[in-house]
């Protein structure tokens, strides 16, 4: 049986900042692999999934913290 990069991740207790050092990737370039799988799993490019936040920041009323 195979696991996903993130399941190893999560079993071995590596962060993607930690992968990105030992594997000599540069960490955006580990971000970009994880992007891109996911778009492909949910059959979009990457262009054409909004990464942020679920409710746009515009739509949250109040003044913040403090």
């Amino acid at each position: 049986m195979t696991k996903s990069v993130h399941d190893l991740c999560v079993q071995k207790k590596i962060t993607l900042e930690q992968l990105s050092g030992q594997s000599g990737l540069e960490l955006t370039r580990v971000q970009a692999i994880y992007l891109d799988k996911i778009a492909a799993v949910l059959g979009l490019s990457k262009e054409e999934i909004a990464w942020g936040h679920k409710t746009p920041i515009q739509h949250i009323y109040g003044h913040g913290p403090g």
